[in-house]
């Protein structure tokens, strides 16, 4: 019988947490039929065999990157419905029951999203979570749109998906498929539907996370990466633990990289958005990068 929903889960060496994220979306109360999709990015691990023993879905796909591994589960995807999650996510028991009332109560729904809450980690991680997706919740009662969804917590409609951008990283697979979405018809926001996901990425300290990882790799490198239509700015480095120092080239690197980024905004200033208001962020550092190459 063809499931109902379909959860896709990208995987690069993810056999630490892999289990822990299977098992959460075993757990689930849903009462209706879904599967498990598990996408193995060229794993060096036991991340496809833990996933596959535990009674998920193994699809592979070569060309690495986010986006690449999402594309390939989701055409694999048997379900009406795609759920979007990640693998050092857990999801609570009556997630995806949530997430399935909220399709049936409006057919001209064809998105849900959630916030994402970091577990452990730097007091700050967790606040900082807490205040973006009350300011998420707070424009969405207001206007009724979303500005931002992480892609450890959204379905879709799988006939009103147009596929991922392959040319873009982070980022792509969350701002890229909301804009598709928001044009295809109503995305429903439910604040109190999280997700709980690592604080792995929190590990290199706050400056690092806002220059290097937000700022340089996640809007710098979506905002160029879709302005050129190819990888100027490549792939963040892979966190596979939850702790530990930053190697000194990749920190060289990070500083440098955060060195030309204030530099090439320091000339330019923005004259409009690209794309629309509740886009600004993205649409302010495109909007640099574009006078700036124009010189």
């Amino acid at each position: 019988m063809r499931p109902r929903y379909s959860v896709v889960i990208p995987c690069y060496n993810e056999a630490r947490y892999i289990a822990d994220a299977v098992r959460s979306l075993r757990g689930q109360t849903f009462a209706g039929s879904y599967e498990i999709v598990v996408v193995d990015n060229n794993c060096t691990d036991d991340t496809a065999a833990v996933a596959a023993g535990l009674g998920a879905r193994v699809v592979h796909e070569r060309t690495p990157g986010v986006c690449a591994a999402r594309q390939t589960g989701t055409e694999a995807a048997a379900g009406d419905v795609v759920v979007s999650a990640d693998a050092d996510t857990t999801y609570p028991p009556d997630w995806l029951s949530t997430i399935d009332r909220s399709f049936r109560a409006d057919a001209g729904t064809v998105a849900v999203t959630g916030p994402c809450r970091y577990v452990g980690g730097p007091l700050w991680g967790r606040v900082y979570a807490r205040l973006l997706f009350g300011g998420v919740q707070l424009v969405y009662r207001l206007t009724g749109r979303i500005v931002y969804v992480s892609a450890t917590n959204i379905a879709f409609r799988k006939d009103h998906w147009s596929g991922y951008d392959l040319n873009l990283t982070q980022g792509g697979d969350e701002l890229h498929l909301l804009r598709a979405l928001r044009g295809r018809g109503r995305v429903v926001y439910h604040h109190r539907n999280p997700t709980y996901t690592s604080s792995r990425r929190l590990t290199r300290g706050l400056l690092y996370s806002i220059f290097v990882t937000l700022i340089t790799y996640y809007l710098l490198g979506y905002a160029l990466n879709r302005l050129f239509g190819r990888r100027v700015i490549g792939t963040a480095p892979a966190y596979r633990d939850s702790r530990g120092p930053l190697p000194s080239r990749l920190r060289t690197v990070a500083y440098a990289m955060l060195a030309l980024l204030l530099l090439t905004l320091s000339f330019a200033q923005p004259r409009r958005y690209l794309v629309d208001k509740s886009d600004a962020v993205v649409d302010h550092v495109t909007s640099a990068v574009t006078r700036t190459h124009h010189r």
